[in-house]
């Protein structure tokens, strides 16, 4: 009776350890814990699932040249990816090694792999979920899950055949930085494929899970994937295609309908959607062709007219003109450059440093010779008065930037511009230096605290003497024309913070880029109002003999 004992408890024994295998209880492993749904696995002496668990054995070379690829992409890792692309082909190299092993699951620091195997109508579904106590660093990790649909096989044909899902799980940025150096939350990057194929359109979605401890929503955090670059050593980049993003609180969920690489995106705050990147860009493009066109058109106009540049005050207007169609001409092709040679961008993005330097110089010149004619009541004779303004507002800025582009070039070159959704990031030609750009802020500042100094001293002379007159209507237009002239609008790139962020960027661009075209209007406004009577230098500003003065000139050519 002891022998029939002894079997009936070894199968009663069997038979628990089934039914606890059907009904989907968890078998842990150090970071992963799982949820099997009806479906046999297979890995590192552990599964769960209906049917038995498949155990196989690789050669002992393949295995060998798995592990030693492991241990060194780990270490790679470890040390911050000293070349990424070697290290995406060491990657691509671990990829097909593991969909080629029986059973191979790896726990690292910076990476983890696990591999499931499974009969295609036996798949229910698949929950994959790390745990908190595994530590990185001397801290713990934060969480992250997976979860597999049952419609992950909805695209296989094949019945009866074994597959074999591989996750690799990786905890550092450096492999898949994409050309703009986007960050990803946590390092985390969490990847999924089968061994039968490319799995894309799934009626129901993969759901991603990343845990954070930070204060994120859909402006500045969104799911992504990895797309590979196209040719060979290129980088690839991220992109939402396919992908929802989802926020709770302390946790981001992602829904996408295909199996890759996938990471929550980190967007800088105060950064533009691509719908206003591109609306902007659109207004700014029609803006500155419209403005080109007409400061060219303006321009021919005055030298088929040559007596109209018998003085200062034309000529200056002139000037001003030649330098805000060379910003225009310049901008405009800062964008299309970006995507050619870098010596030509660099080139491209000096000529438009230049270019503003030397607009903004002029503008400064419109005030001084404002400040002469409406101001100084007495005749102020300047010898060489223009040869002088043009040393100053052509000379200096191009002796500043050509000193610039060949002692110290890399501060032009490519110029990314942001957006929330980084894997569609603009790029120009315009400067990369920080300091350069802040001497450019300071330089502009000055330029422009000038100007509305002038401009305020303008209007005190309008009230004062059209007080009695009830021309208020016409004073308005005069602070309008000088505030085109002037250039005050300007102002409104140091009111690019906050709330005030997008919409100054919306009217810094239409007033901005449309400038050369109010002042050609301006200025041809001013040329048919001449026809009608002797005009003053005076005169060649917005309404100027309000001051009475108009045998008083200012300065002498």
């Amino acid at each position: 009776m002891a022998m029939p004992t002894r079997l009936l408890i070894a199968l009663i024994l069997c038979l628990a350890t089934c039914v606890l295998r059907a009904q989907g209880r968890d078998i842990s492993h150090p970071g992963i814990g799982l949820g099997a749904f009806g479906a046999p696995w297979a890995g590192l002496g552990w599964g769960a699932g209906q049917g038995a668990v498949h155990r196989g054995s690789a050669p002992e070379m393949a295995l060998s040249d798995l592990k030693s690829n492991m241990d060194s992409l780990e270490k790679e890792l470890q040390q911050g990816c000293g070349s990424a692309h070697h290290a995406r082909e060491r990657l691509n190299q671990l990829e097909e090694q593991l969909a080629r092993q029986e059973k191979y699951n790896f726990t690292g620091g910076k990476i983890e792999t696990y591999v499931f195997k499974f009969i295609t109508e036996h798949f229910r579904g698949l929950n994959l979920s790390s745990r908190m106590d595994v530590k990185r660093g001397g801290g713990g990790r934060l969480r992250h899950a997976m979860n597999f649909p049952v419609e992950l096989m909805e695209g296989i044909k094949a019945r009866g055949v074994e597959q074999k899902l591989v996750c690799i799980y990786i905890h550092s940025p450096c492999i898949f930085q994409d050309v703009h150096n986007n960050s990803v939350l946590n390092d985390d990057v969490l990847g999924a494929f089968l061994r039968s194929g490319h799995v894309a359109g799934l009626s129901r979605p993969v759901e991603i899970q990343f845990w954070h401890d930070m204060v994120l929503d859909a402006s500045n955090a969104t799911c992504v994937f990895w797309q590979p670059g196209a040719g060979v050593g290129s980088t690839g980049s991220w992109s939402r295609e396919g992908c929802e993003t989802m926020h709770r609180e302390g946790t981001v969920i992602c829904h996408c309908n295909h199996l890759t690489y996938f990471a929550v995106l980190l967007v800088p705050a105060g950064t533009l959607s691509p719908a206003q990147l591109a609306s902007l860009t659109h207004i700014s493009t029609i803006g500155c062709s419209l403005s080109a066109a007409a400061t060219l058109c303006t321009l021919l106009l005055c030298c088929f007219s040559r007596q109209r540049l018998r003085d200062s005050t034309t000529k200056i207007h002139m000037h001003l003109l030649a330098a805000l169609l060379l910003l225009n001409c310049s901008f405009l092709l800062s964008t299309p450059l970006a995507t050619g040679p870098e010596g030509l961008c660099r080139a491209t993005a000096a000529l438009l440093h230049a270019s503003l330097l030397c607009t903004l110089a002029w503008m400064a010149a419109e005030a001084f010779h404002l400040i002469l004619l409406l101001v100084k009541v007495y005749n102020v004779y300047i010898q060489h008065y223009l040869l002088k303004l043009c040393l100053f507002a052509w000379g200096l800025p191009t002796l500043a930037v050509v000193a610039v582009f060949v002692f110290k070039r890399d501060t032009y070159g490519y110029h990314t511009i942001h957006t929330s959704e980084g894997y569609s990031n603009a790029t120009m030609c315009w400067l990369t230096s920080p300091p350069a750009y802040s001497a450019t802020l300071c330089y502009a500042g000055l330029i422009l605290l000038f100007n509305m100094l002038v401009l305020g001293r303008v209007v005190m002379i309008l009230r004062s003497i059209r007080r009695q007159k009830g021309q208020a209507r016409k004073d308005w237009a005069t602070v309008l024309g000088l505030t085109c002239l002037l250039g005050t609008t300007w102002g409104l790139a140091f009111f690019s913070f906050g709330i005030f962020l997008v919409p100054q960027l919306y009217l810094f661009t239409i007033l901005n880029s449309l400038q050369g075209l109010s002042v050609c209007l301006w200025y041809i406004t001013v040329h048919r109002r001449s026809k009608l009577g002797p005009v003053s230098s005076t005169s060649r500003y917005p309404d100027a003999r309000v001051k009475g003065c108009e045998g008083s000139s200012g300065a002498a050519p």
